[in-house]
């Protein structure tokens, strides 16, 4: 037994007795969880449990000769100084936020149109986050600028401890580089805010004893002006605690100017109410509660609809559509300004991005989950659609659009084809391919193949698989499934990068999930799979997982599950309702106790997509899956690799902490990582990123291709523990 074991199983021994103590004061309260102490994020009992695992998961996967292979090869990756430097279309330039191994926190840049086309771009920098660390003895994680338009001088600047929600926003001056004296200033907290002018802001945050809701997101909206403390803001609108949360609105055009302002009320995660202030008081918008104003172009106001809707008794729009109507018309009158349809997608069709330049709407629309680009314009009183010839059987999503002129970035990825970022210019009809990634693997080797799987209602459920050319269909390739499925989240082709270097290089494949609770298929696709329907996801996935051994593309042997967030909670579903397909699964920042989720970190926002367990029937279906209370004696589990961080104030590391210890009492073999900072990406740098992703392959290649067999290993696992 090596040192760092040895260290780790004192320490959990340790843990334990203290633990124990912490379990008799919470018997009382919940007899049937005796594990509530890990709920405490920093409690000196559950952080001291949390060090003790760490230490036995490093202990052995640091020790496999792969990790530090995978470590290096993974931080190359990531770090590499020819990939793709990602930029916005501002008025002051190409701006982009950057990160290496000298920049680990990473450095706000800019650059020229002209320099960006070069090979060795010349960039000025405009903020340096590690340097400003420093300065302030800060964990200090940048969470971007909202900049105020037209001239983009003065910015909000949002700084995270350690990767949180939760962040820290400051004035700062990118002319002169500095942070504002006197300037805005909001502490630490979940807070939106937008700018009206250079002297006022909206601010939705917590205001004090009362002002957040369940789910711990501010209620109420203020208007707070320049060098007023924030006690004297004024209150210009108050939802409810039951809400999820309320934010600022302001509708402001290509040129900086404002329309309306208001607020967004957000009364469950996918209902809103829009409400304008007007002279003559405040106005509730007439749209449904499935409805998001998108934005302003062309003087119309353009609003995306996820479910349908018929404003009069002649017009009718389809869920998934997106109208407008004439801004000067809404502005006069919005509770009967006369919508239009821009936007309606056919049976296989989603819209899955918008953007806009200065006169012109792209978007980019899947079909069969392929997507494609097309220019919207508005003239003579109609919308005319153009596309936008970029390669095609590619992913395309908009990363950039100017303000200053019909001018736009796109980036086209692949699962085998390095992302490629290319520039677009309407006015004089000019398309070019600017930047590409750096190969990261020898992709020569795979396919790509789309296939369909059977799930148990008879629906169809689409999925992309990454193989070996030279597979045998034997049932011998060990395969990664990943999956997500929810909030109408879709997960499109993107190029593998690490993913190809760690794991399709050694000969194995890799599947992606359309499930239903997605949004490949757009709002029904979603709204199949919610609620008291939410099993739907866990059986898509499941019928996938059982395609893929049907064609003998892999067997239960070599099949792992991988996910995060939705996707650990689908993940723990999956291995707690047919543990028996999978001998491995990678568990990242997840949900996993449902009839607690409400209770911790951000959960109660969620309750649109799951239900309540406060209801007894709601409470019914959740505790038919949530994995938590479904890890049960009797039944062998896949051994997994469960992630989490303690700064993730949106999904609680008590899930990923119980769901580790909940498998300890049962004498059931996992690993447990919980990496201090990072938040809900559980890495808040690229060494961090990389050390989660050399101990996911190493996990994953001592599951799947190793040829030992399982018994064999989980008795190696009871030695060491």
């Amino acid at each position: 037994m090596n040192t760092s074991v040895l260290s780790a199983a004192l320490l959990s021994i340790a843990c334990f007795t203290s633990a124990a103590l912490s379990q008799e004061r919470t018997a009382m309260a919940a007899p049937d969880d005796p594990f509530l102490w890990l709920e405490e994020i920093e409690g000196s009992d559950a952080l001291a449990w949390a060090h003790a695992e760490n230490e036995k998961t490093l202990g052995v996967l640091q020790s496999d000769p792969r990790y530090q292979r995978f470590y290096e090869q993974a931080l190359t990756i990531l770090q590499a100084k020819n990939r793709i430097p990602y930029v916005s279309l501002g008025r002051r330039g190409l701006e982009n936020f950057w990160k290496d191994e000298k920049q680990v926190r990473g450095i706000w840049r800019r650059t020229t149109l002209e320099s960006y086309r070069s090979q060795d771009p010349q960039w000025e920098t405009i903020l340096d986050v590690d340097a400003l660390a420093v300065a302030e003895n800060k964990n200090w994680v940048f969470q971007g600028g909202n900049c105020l338009p037209p001239e983009e001088r003065l910015c909000l600047i949002s700084l995270s401890d350690g990767g949180k929600d939760a962040a820290t926003i400051r004035e700062f001056d990118r002319e002169a580089k500095a942070f504002v004296a006197d300037g805005f200033y909001l502490s630490e907290g979940k807070q939106n805010v937008s700018w009206i002018d250079r002297d006022t802001l909206l601010v939705a945050r917590d205001w004090g004893e009362g002002s957040l809701t369940q789910a711990g997101y501010p209620f109420v909206v203020k208007e707070l002006k320049r060098g007023q403390p924030l006690s004297e803001a004024r209150e210009i609108f108050r939802g409810a605690p039951t809400d999820v949360r309320a934010g600022p609105l302001v509708l402001r055009d290509s040129e900086g100017h404002v329309h309306a302002t208001g607020a967004i009320r957000a009364i469950g995660f996918f209902e809103h109410e829009y409400v304008l202030l007007r002279p003559d008081g405040p106005v509730k918008l007439n749209l449904p509660k499935k409805a998001e104003i998108a934005g302003l172009v062309s003087n119309r106001l353009l609003v995306k609809l996820k479910e349908a809707w018929t404003p009069s008794g002649d017009v009718s729009f389809s869920a998934g559509s997106l109208i407008s109507c004439d801004l000067s018309e809404w502005k006069q009158d919005p509770l009967r300004a006369k919508a239009s349809l821009v936007f309606q997608p056919g049976p296989r069709q989603a819209l899955s991005g918008l953007s806009f330049t200065k006169n012109l709407l792209i978007l980019t629309i899947l079909d069969n989950v392929q997507s494609k680009a097309f220019v919207y314009k508005y003239d003579q009183g109609a919308w005319s659609a153009t596309p936008i010839q970029l390669p095609e059987h590619t992913n395309v999503s908009v990363t950039a659009a100017s303000d200053e002129a019909d001018q736009a970035m796109f980036a086209v990825s692949s699962y085998l084809r390095p992302t490629s970022v290319w520039y677009f210019d309407a006015e004089i009809k000019k398309l070019e391919e600017l930047k590409t990634t750096p190969p990261a693997f020898d992709a020569s080797k795979h396919v790509v193949e789309q296939f369909e799987a059977t799930s148990r209602d008879g629906t169809s459920i689409p999925y992309s698989l990454v193989r070996p050319k030279n597979a045998r269909f034997d049932g011998a390739t060990p395969t990664l499934l990943y999956g997500y499925g929810g909030f109408q989240a879709s997960l499109l082709p993107s190029y593998l990068g690490p993913v190809g270097r760690l794991w399709l290089e050694q000969g194995n494949a890799y599947v992606v999930a359309n499930l239903r609770g997605g949004g490949e298929f757009g709002p029904q696709w979603h709204q199949a799979a919610q609620g008291a329907t939410k099993q739907t996801t866990w059986d898509d996935f499941i019928a996938i997982a059982e395609d893929l051994i049907r064609r003998k593309i892999t067997s239960p042997r070599r099949l792992g599950v991988i996910g995060g967030s939705q996707g650990g909670l689908l993940v723990g579903a999956a291995i707690t309702q047919r543990p028996e397909l999978f001998n491995a699964a990678i568990i990242q920042v997840p949900l996993f106790d449902m009839l607690r989720y409400t209770k911790l970190g951000a959960g109660a926002s969620w309750i649109g997509e799951y239900g309540d367990p406060a209801f007894p029937e709601q409470r019914a279906w959740i505790e038919a899956y949530s994995p938590y209370q479904n890890l049960v004696p009797g039944k062998t589990y896949p051994a997994p690799l469960i992630l989490t961080s303690t700064k993730d104030d949106r999904v609680h590391p008590a899930h990923g902490r119980k769901a580790a210890a909940k498998l300890a009492a049962l004498g059931q073999p996992y690993f447990y990582y919980e990496n201090i900072d990072g938040g809900h990406s559980a890495a808040a740098n690229f060494i961090e990123v990389a050390r989660r992703l050399a101990l996911e392959y190493t996990y994953a290649s001592r599951r799947l291709c190793s040829e030992k067999p399982t018994e064999f290993i989980k008795l190696e696992w009871d030695a060491i523990h």
